[in-house]
């Protein structure tokens, strides 16, 4: 289940277990409302992410893109291995923030 959270000037989105085919869509429709402050400082935490489709790079692209268009900061924090891995493949760490779990 996706949260979204206001801290220290910041919005932090917990994305729950899984964005796949089934609830990408949701997952984008749920995280709209942080999306239009503009300017935001947003912060995708990821603790609790254990499987990413396509259809979740795609999201995470498109929410890149319109928080670097608002003139804000985004970044993906605690991401387990096998995540980051793919973000890695598929050249996502080149262009974002994106931290491993600690």
């Amino acid at each position: 289940m996706t949260q979204i959270l206001k801290q220290d000037g910041k919005t932090i989105i917990k994305t729950g277990s899984r964005i796949d085919t089934m609830n990408a869509v949701q997952f984008e429709k749920d995280i709209e409302p942080a999306l239009a402050d503009g300017g935001v400082d947003l912060e995708m935490d990821c603790e609790e992410l254990a499987y990413m489709a396509s259809s979740g790079l795609r999201v995470i692209q498109k929410t890149m893109r319109t928080v670097m268009q608002q003139k804000g900061k985004f970044k993906i924090t605690n991401v387990n291995p096998e995540i980051y891995k793919v973000l890695q493949m598929t050249g996502f760490t080149k262009f974002m923030t994106v931290e491993k779990k600690k």
